[in-house]
């Protein structure tokens, strides 16, 4: 199936399923970033921990899991002194391997968009411009449905309501509050109808539902707001700590999930968030568009 239509201090240890995680790469390229600000190269990072160079190489690269003490001693080699950056890496090496719900999909979902949903999981904020569908973490389920069905992969009903539920399961922790969600809408996205008018009604009465969350901040961008939305695809950030710096991008096309880590195309999408929010009508604005929509 096509997914989208859209331990403890042991030994260090390959990423499951011979692949680099998503949190594997994270951590190696936190690492890789604060060795190349101490002006260190792979060979003296290497001997901070008595290993080689190619180890040093393959943990950057995400493709080998660092212990945690390694990861303690290589902080402190780079000057890496603030408590909740050495923490959070320190996670990432010990929880590399947890296993999340979604990974019971493995085999029916593309990795990438199995790498999309650990991103979501372990979010501390995630940032949403969607210029043609509501985001999959605000669809309903009827809404899903008629999106997943009519888009260019012809899929059986059962893999249909598997999909579906996969979306449903990603919400929880946005409907639980456990994670700070801002996104930005195009208005066509609220006055154009891409399923039936019952469906579309449903999903922006679960819009406004939404928005009435305290951890949820839901904005419209207007037509007047010019070239900004036509020239801008949808994208998510995310953050991982409370400081709230994009740390990491995804964007979706037909047949994949592209991840960003590059600090240059983090910064484009960052400052491109802040002037579509900038120009997005207020949330009491945007629930009066929602609700006028709906009468």
């Amino acid at each position: 199936m096509r997914g989208k239509v859209a331990d403890g201090e042991g030994e260090g240890h390959m990423p499951a399923g011979g692949r680099p995680t998503v949190r594997s790469r994270r951590l190696g390229t936190a690492l890789r970033r604060y060795r190349q600000a101490a002006k260190l190269d792979q060979p003296q990072a290497a001997e901070v921990i008595a290993s080689s160079q190619a180890r040093i190489s393959r943990v950057e690269s995400g493709h080998a899991t660092p212990r945690v003490i390694e990861v303690r001693l290589l902080l402190d080699a780079y000057g890496v002194t603030d408590p909740d950056v050495c923490v959070r890496l320190e996670d990432l090496a010990k929880y590399s391997k947890k296993r999340g719900w979604w990974l019971e999909y493995t085999g029916r979902l593309r990795p990438d968009y199995l790498d999309h949903i650990a991103l979501e999981d372990d979010a501390s904020h995630i940032r949403q411009w969607q210029p043609v569908l509501v985001p999959g973490l605000l669809q309903t389920p009827g809404y899903a449905e008629l999106i997943i069905t009519e888009g260019p992969s012809d899929l059986p009903s059962e893999q249909i309501a598997e999909l579906v539920k996969v979306r449903s399961r990603r919400q929880a922790r946005v409907a639980e509050g456990g994670i700070e969600y801002t996104v930005v809408l195009w208005e066509a996205v609220i006055t154009y109808p891409l399923a039936s008018a019952a469906v579309h009604r449903e999903q922006l009465a679960a819009l406004l539902q939404a928005a009435q969350r305290g951890n949820v901040t839901l904005q419209v961008l207007p037509f007047s707001s010019g070239t900004l939305a036509a020239g801008t695809s949808a994208f998510a950030a995310f953050s991982f700590d409370s400081a709230s710096a994009v740390e990491v991008v995804t964007m979706d096309d037909l047949m994949c999930t592209t991840i960003l880590e590059d600090p240059a195309d983090l910064a484009v999408h960052a400052k491109t968030f802040e002037l579509l929010q900038s120009a997005a009508l207020s949330p009491g604005e945007s629930t009066e568009l929602i609700q006028r929509k709906l009468r």
